[in-house]
């Protein structure tokens, strides 16, 4: 019996339409993209995407493409066509599934979309299948919504500045442009990874979920071998300069009246001189920059300059030996030989880059995410994967995110070591053990790290159960079992993940200063919800995942991460915290959504956990903090964190959001079609 091929084969465009119409680069931007193998309905209609082509401005429905249809088999589907609403289906899907594969491999383990709140219930329902519209709008936007759980493209009529670049009126289709469609797909990833990231607390988040889904879109550019060897001649070898590889969305950027792509990772086009210009990096632009994209850009150009001086070094013996060791190349062509060695490095240090940052995710604090929050997930995340860092990667990062005058928060400097989030080390034991060598000795008791190394053995066994699981339902539905103990082991119902935390932590000093959340007495006083199965404190578990993952010399990483998130709602009165006062909820009473009291804010707090599987330690506790850092017996409110987000509501919401939106909640229902209005 023949087995199924590992790659299904999909004719698409490298950037969008307006490329093709150019002269030199007509023969690079038509590429064949290369898509997991799966059964697919009409539509396409597979195990992760339904698209679904309405065009609700028209009334029209347009006719589902057949990808199984042996004829579109046989030439690698539809050829590239802006008149064909059958290609747009097929190009949007090749895109979306390329996105999600490049993921997939980063990670480890498959991508999960965000689930769907059920309204007034306190369950979430799985979501299959993201539905893509390729055709959702008639506006020169396109947006993720997490609503929906639905990837919107718009179309419009064009408005260049300049006739010579894009012609005027003409239909601009925003379902044709790779690095649209794969920014979307990035927002709906990341949704499903980090939801709160979608819930602005600092200038930071927003402006994060933006940069890292031009991340995605730029360092895909990497994975086209003919447009990659094209660049590399065009710019001889020098991708600092124009080209590209480094810029997003050419088309839409000249439609909609710039100059140039939207937006642009190593350079900009200045309309005075209608040139091109390198930007040199500002560190007072991360003090000066809110709105998101343009904050956003500079994470985006920190990550791309660190990728550029790792392919500088990677490539720097083959300048040498090409230019007799002056490092200066002889005028003309190069040799299709260094075109083709110089392609390889790039596409290797595009490679590793995006998976530094992808694999960062997983580092992150749960919720009010910033770009030194980052800095420090990659250079952690990396430093578990490759000890011996001899390409100096993590130092092209710290150096690039230094000149933009990015500082995490709480390090001393910005060495390596610094950055890197403390290993805790906190080691299982029996009751009858004695404390294992800690970090944390003069914090953690022998009955603390008793209680957690009971949650070590759980966690073991939750990876041991999904480690071979590739149904993604599946793994949703034990994994929702694992937290709520629904699942049954032996005929017997076992304790979940929550209860047992929520049981075991209750009133533990020691857990709440490893988490910065109040497991302690007193929590009601800190405007905190009280459990309506316990006696203990409201709080959640979110992103329960396994991780496992080989780096060089066969070096593994199994790990067991989750985060739980808690939170306060309280105001400010001058400089004196005032906190709401829950009603207290009978126990197992149905679950109702709480509104935030006029003049209220809620402040969340969180802390991803990292477990090491295989030696049953707990590595990483990567916090924000609800409480004060060292409070003990009455907790008091993290007062740094209230002010920053107190301030930052009053600031950004009443100059920039409620030009828009009558409330920052409403805001948050649909973010990205705000953020990506044009």
């Amino acid at each position: 019996m023949l087995k199924p091929p590992l790659y299904r084969k999909l004719r698409g465009y490298a950037f969008d339409p307006s490329l093709s119409l150019k002269i030199d680069t007509a023969e690079i931007n038509e590429i064949t993209y290369k898509v997991p193998w799966e059964e697919l309905g009409p539509g396409p209609c597979g195990e992760y995407l339904e698209i679904l082509d309405i065009d609700p401005s028209t009334g029209s429905t347009y006719q589902p493409v057949d990808l199984d249809n042996p004829y579109l088999l046989a030439q690698d589907g539809l050829p590239p066509s802006e008149a064909n609403p059958m290609f747009h289906q097929q190009m949007v899907y090749a895109v979306v599934m390329t996105t999600i594969a490049n993921f997939e491999k980063a990670l480890g383990r498959k991508v999960l979309w965000a689930p769907q709140r059920v309204e007034d219930k306190v369950y979430e329902k799985y979501v299959a299948k993201l539905r893509v519209m390729p055709h959702a709008l008639r506006d020169a936007n396109a947006y993720y919504s997490p609503m929906k759980k639905a990837l919107l493209f718009g179309y419009f009529s064009s408005t260049p500045a300049d006739e010579t670049l894009h012609m005027p009126d003409s239909l601009v289709f925003t379902a044709l442009s790779h690095d649209i469609i794969a920014h979307e797909t990035t927002h709906a990833i990341l949704d499903g990874m980090h939801s709160s990231y979608n819930k602005p607390t600092n200038p930071d988040v927003l402006a994060f979920h933006e940069a890292f889904a031009d991340i995605v879109a730029l360092f895909q550019h990497f994975t086209f071998p003919e447009v990659l060897k094209h660049q590399i001649r065009k710019t001889r070898g020098d991708l600092a300069s124009q080209n590209l590889l480094g810029q997003l969305a050419q088309e839409f950027g000249s439609a909609i009246g710039n100059y140039g792509s939207l937006r642009d990772a190593i350079g900009h086009f200045n309309p005075l001189t209608k040139k091109w210009e390198p930007t040199q990096p500002d560190p007072q632009d991360y003090r000066t920059q809110f709105e998101p994209h343009k904050r956003g850009s500079i994470l985006v150009a920190a990550v791309f300059e660190a990728f550029l001086n790792i392919y500088k070094s990677r490539i720097a013996d083959l300048l040498r030996i090409a230019s007799n060791g002056s490092g200066i190349l002889p005028e003309g062509e190069l040799h299709p030989d260094l075109v083709e060695r110089l392609a390889q490095e790039a596409s290797k240090s595009a490679g590793h880059t995006l998976n530094m940052c992808i694999r960062a995710l997983d580092y992150c604090p749960p919720m009010d995410i910033t770009f030194g929050d980052f800095l420090r997930a990659i250079i952690t995340a990396d430093s578990d994967l490759v000890q011996e860092d001899d390409r100096n990667y993590r130092l092209a990062f710290i150096d690039a995110f230094r000149k933009r005058g990015i500082y995490p928060e709480g390090i001393r400097t910005l060495s390596e070591d610094s950055l890197r989030y403390t290993d805790l080390d906190i080691g299982y034991i029996d009751k009858d053990e004695q404390i294992a060598s800690t970090r944390l000795s003069a914090v953690i008791d022998p009955e603390t790290q008793r209680l957690l190394g009971i949650i070590y053995k759980f966690l073991r066994g939750y990876g041991d159960v999904i480690k071979y699981i590739t149904d993604r339902k599946e793994i949703y539905e034990k994994t929702r079992d694992y937290i709520a103990g629904k699942y049954v082991k032996e005929g017997e119902v076992i304790m979940g993940l929550h209860a047992r935390i929520g049981v075991k932590f209750n009133n533990s000093n020691a857990f709440s200063q490893i988490t910065g959340l109040a497991f302690v007495g007193h929590y009601a006083d800190l405007g905190i919800r009280k459990s309506r199965r316990s006696t203990g404190p409201s709080f959640q578990i979110q992103n329960l995942r396994l991780v496992s993952r080989v780096g060089p010399g066969n070096r593994q990483v199994n790990q067991v991460v989750f985060s739980i998130a808690m939170h306060s709602t309280v105001k400010l009165d001058g400089d004196t915290p005032v906190f709401y006062e829950f009603p207290v909820p009978k126990k197992n009473e149905p679950y109702t959504h709480h509104e935030i009291p006029e003049g209220f804010v809620e402040l969340s707090g969180g802390c991803t956990l990292i477990f090491d599987l295989d030696h049953l330690k707990l590595r990483y506790a990567v916090s924000k903090p609800l409480l004060e850092t060292g409070a003990e017996g009455n907790p008091s409110i993290n007062m740094t964190r209230l002010k920053r987000l107190v301030n930052f509501y009053q600031q950004n919401f009443a100059n920039e959001f409620e030009s828009y939106f009558s409330s920052p909640g409403q805001m948050n229902l649909e973010p990205f079609a705000f953020l990506h209005q044009h």
